[in-house]
């Protein structure tokens, strides 16, 4: 079945990692034997020949710098200009794989229906470049509204205005409070662009604040269940049932922590914490219940998002065996139709009307 994936770092771990992603995941891996600088090292599930491996034609591509004030023990750059350096790096990845024919950019509604009949024409993976839509995951380094349309216009068609800890447009994951001003600006210029708003990672504050300033597209790109997994990363029910009302749809992720309860990072052993992507169906179930339908759930898995094998479901041995969760869902008592919407109809749906 073919498969759309909402929330890759591909930049990030081609930059940061110095991962080529051209070559095949066991390659990547033998080349990180005995590297102990990220503690996913040699662990890595996700690159361009396992993603046409396993039909995920789509993906949603992130561009990630954090903004870090004194003070802030998070890592990142000390100032926004830095930052949107780094982001500017990781556009020229991009570009890199689009000239080499690995990645094609999809920014608006006529190269997605170019791109779905390349991938549905029933012709070999192999010589097809993977598709990938430009989504900021943090909007700290966005220097000035004025940058937004700079990005736009290379480009970017989604911001999640906030990543982890305080933000510069808004708190985020293990923070609290609100956008403010500067923050209803950013997103009246996203309105504005027509670039979607991916409510992921914003706190609660935020979140609630960010829907009620914004008329645009929202989407949430890779978040689980705060009723199976009870921390402010994941959304509560009743986040679940506004993003609903929205037109939203929430893509699963699979980071072991955001999965199952109890995961202590760096310790934990998915065997041994029965996480496996079953697991993942748990949350996506449970999202369905609360929508009365299967409209609202996608993929979102943000394998290689700081964290490889270690931390990700026991049953996946690379990004290729998102192709196991059609059976578990059918297992469920879930249709063709359902599978259909959740591995890539529902992404569609959502973009074809946001880019009509």
């Amino acid at each position: 079945m073919f498969i759309i994936d909402a929330h890759l770092d591909l930049s990030m771990n081609a930059l940061e990692w110095n991962r080529d992603l051209q070559k095949p995941v066991a390659e990547i891996n033998e080349r990180e034997e005995g590297m102990t600088d990220k503690p996913d090292r040699a662990k890595g599930v996700v690159s361009l020949p396992e993603l046409r491996k396993g039909n995920i034609g789509l993906v949603v591509g992130t561009q990630i710098a954090r903004y870090v004030a004194p003070g802030n023990p998070l890592p990142g750059w000390h100032s926004p200009e830095q930052a949107w350096a780094q982001t500017q790096g990781q556009a020229a990845w991009y570009k890199a794989m689009e000239d080499a024919g690995e990645m094609v950019q999809i920014n608006n509604f006529e190269s997605l229906d170019k791109h779905i009949s390349l991938w549905f024409n029933g012709q070999p993976n192999d010589a097809k470049p993977v598709g990938y839509i430009l989504s900021l995951e943090g909007a700290d380094s966005i220097v000035t509204i004025k940058h937004l349309e700079r990005a736009y216009n290379y480009g970017l068609r989604a911001v999640g205005p906030a990543h982890y800890g305080p933000g510069r447009y808004a708190q985020g994951t293990d923070a609290i409070g609100f956008m403010g001003q500067v923050g209803h600006e950013l997103l009246k210029e996203m309105e504005r662009l027509n670039i979607i708003l991916d409510a992921t990672h914003l706190c609660d504050d935020s979140f609630w604040e960010a829907l009620d300033h914004f008329n645009g597209h929202v989407w949430a790109s890779h978040n689980n269940c705060r009723a199976l997994v009870n921390h402010n990363r994941q959304y509560s029910d009743e986040q679940i049932k506004e993003l609903v009302k929205r037109g939203a749809v929430i893509g699963a992720a699979l980071d072991a922590w955001m999965m199952v309860p109890g995961w202590v990072r760096g310790q934990s052993d998915p065997k041994e914490m029965n996480c496996s992507l079953e697991v993942m169906i748990d949350h996506v179930d449970h999202i369905c219940q609360l929508a009365g339908n299967s409209m609202h759930v996608g993929i979102g898995s943000d394998l290689d998002g700081a964290f490889g094998r270690e931390q990700c479901p026991y049953d996946l041995e690379t990004i290729a065996d998102l192709q196991k969760i059609p059976t578990l869902l059918k297992k469920r008592g879930y249709s063709e139709t359902d599978m259909e919407n959740m591995m890539h109809g529902n992404w569609l749906r959502f973009l074809r009307n946001a880019w009509v």
